[in-house]
C-alpha cells in the first residue's frame, strides 16, 4: 500500500473541508445536470456454520451469506476529484480527495482504505457521492465490517464503469482494507462468504487453495438463529490478533507452514496455551467435512452435536469465550437447541443455535436464511 493516506499518519488530513473553499458552484440544478445515473451495491452479512478461526490457518470453514447487509447507493459526484459519503444510519459524513484520501477513523477509515486499496490494485476511480445504510447488526459477529467493504468496492467500482471479473481478488482487497486501515488481521472467511454465497447454500472454502464450492443447506423443519449475548466485541481491540500471533507462534515451533500441516501428536508437545490452539485448529478442520456429511445425510442431531464440539473447543482450547456468551449457549440448550455456538471471532457478538421442528424462537432470536452473495441491485 502506498504511504499515501496510510493510517501511520493520522491526523494528516486536517485542511479544511472542501466545502469551506471559495468557488463552489452552488446554483441550484445545475450540478444535478452533470450527475449520472444512481446505482446501488448490496453486500450481505455472513454467519459461519462451522469452521471457526481456521482461515488464516489455511484450514477450512463453512460460512453462508445471510438476508441482512449493507447496503451503498450513489452516483458519479458533482466534483469529478472528491468522494462525498453520508453515513445514513449514524447521521454522520465525511468528505474527502479521491487522490489522497488521508486518515479517519471509525466507519470513515473503511471508505479511505476502500478507495486506496482499490487505486492501489490498478482500478481508476472516479469521484463519488455515496450513502451506506445497513440493516445487519453491528459487532455481533455477524461480520457487518466486511459486508460494509464489499458493497463500497462494489459502488466504487461500479459508478467508475469498472467489472468486477475475480471476486477472490477482490476478496483479498476488502481484508486489506480491514487489516491496513481498520486494525482487525482478518483471514478472508467474511470476505468470500459476502461475496461468493449462493440462495440457499453454505460455502465450503479450504482456505490453502481458496477452493470454494456450493453445500445445499437443507436444514427440513429445523431452524438457524442467531441471538445476541449483549456483549459487543471489536476484533481490533479483543484477542483476536493474539490468537493470530499464538498460531505463528505454533508454526514456528512446529517448523510448518501453517496449521493446516500440523498434527494433534506434535502439538501435544507444544507449551500451553500453545498447544491447544492447535488442537482447536486441527479437531475444529475435520467437523467443516463431518457437518457436510451430517447435512448430506440429513443428520440434524449430528449436525447439533458438531456445533456443541465446535463451541467447547472455541470456550476451552481456542479461550475466545466470555460468561455472557455462555450463559446465551446454556439458555439455548435448555430451550431444546439441538447445539449452540460461538460465531465470528468471539469475545462476545453471537450465538448460533439449530433449533428442532416446532421449537419457539427464541426471545431476540434472529431467524437466518442462507442468501446470495453481493451485487449490483
Amino acid at each position: 500500500m502506498p504511504i499515501t493516506g496510510s493510517p501511520e499518519r493520522p491526523g494528516r488530513d486536517e485542511r479544511p473541508g472542501r466545502d469551506e473553499r471559495p468557488g463552489r458552484d452552488e446554483r441550484p440544478g445545475r450540478d444535478e445536470r452533470r450527475r449520472g445515473p444512481i446505482l446501488t451495491a448490496f453486500a450481505p452479512g455472513r454467519v459461519n456454520l462451522i469452521g471457526e478461526h481456521t482461515d488464516y490457518n489455511d484450514g477450512l470453514a463453512l460460512p453462508f451469506a445471510i438476508t441482512a447487509g449493507v447496503t451503498v447507493s450513489g452516483g458519479p459526484a458533482r466534483r469529478p476529484r472528491m468522494i462525498s459519503v453520508e453515513a445514513a444510519d449514524l447521521g454522520e459524513r465525511d468528505e474527502f480527495e479521491l487522490v489522497d484520501p488521508g486518515y479517519a477513523p471509525g466507519w470513515r477509515a473503511f471508505v479511505r482504505g476502500a478507495v486506496i486499496e482499490l487505486q492501489s490494485a490498478g482500478y481508476a476511480l472516479t469521484g463519488a457521492e455515496l450513502r451506506i445504510s445497513g440493516d445487519v447488526p453491528r459487532r455481533r459477529g455477524l461480520s457487518s465490517s466486511a459486508a460494509l467493504e464489499v458493497a463500497l468496492c462494489l459502488a466504487l467500482l461500479g459508478i467508475a464503469g469498472r467489472a468486477v471479473t475475480d471476486r477472490i481478488a477482490l476478496a483479498r482487497i476488502c481484508s486489506r482494507i480491514e487489516s491496513e486501515w481498520v486494525g482487525a488481521q482478518t483471514g478472508l472467511l467474511d470476505q468470500l462468504a459476502s461475496l461468493l454465497s449462493s440462495w440457499g447454500k453454505a460455502l465450503r472454502i479450504d482456505f490453502r487453495t481458496l477452493e470454494c464450492r456450493d453445500v445445499p443447506l437443507r436444514l427440513g423443519e429445523h431452524r438457524l438463529v442467531a441471538v445476541d449475548s449483549d456483549e459487543p466485541r471489536s476484533l481490533r481491540d479483543s484477542g483476536y490478533n493474539a490468537r493470530r500471533e499464538e498460531c505463528r507462534d505454533a508454526c514456528s515451533r512446529l517448523g510448518v507452514h501453517s496449521l493446516r500441516d500440523a498434527d494433534l501428536e506434535r502439538a501435544a508437545q507444544l507449551p500451553p496455551p500453545l498447544d491447544r490452539r492447535v488442537r482447536h485448529v486441527i479437531t475444529e478442520n475435520r467437523r467443516v467435512d463431518q457437518a457436510i456429511a451430517a447435512l448430506t445425510s440429513a443428520d440434524m442431531g449430528r449436525l447439533g452435536e458438531l456445533l456443541n464440539a465446535s463451541h467447547a473447543s472455541l470456550r476451552d482450547d481456542y479461550e475466545v469465550s466470555t460468561s455472557a456468551v455462555e450463559a446465551t449457549v446454556a439458555r439455548l440448550l435448555a430451550a431444546g437447541a439441538l447445539g449452540a455456538r460461538i460465531v465470528g471471532g468471539g469475545f462476545g457478538g453471537s450465538v448460533l443455535a439449530l433449533l428442532a421442528p416446532g421449537a419457539p424462537l427464541p426471545a431476540g432470536a434472529m431467524e437466518l436464511v442462507p442468501g446470495a452473495g453481493a451485487q449490483l441491485l
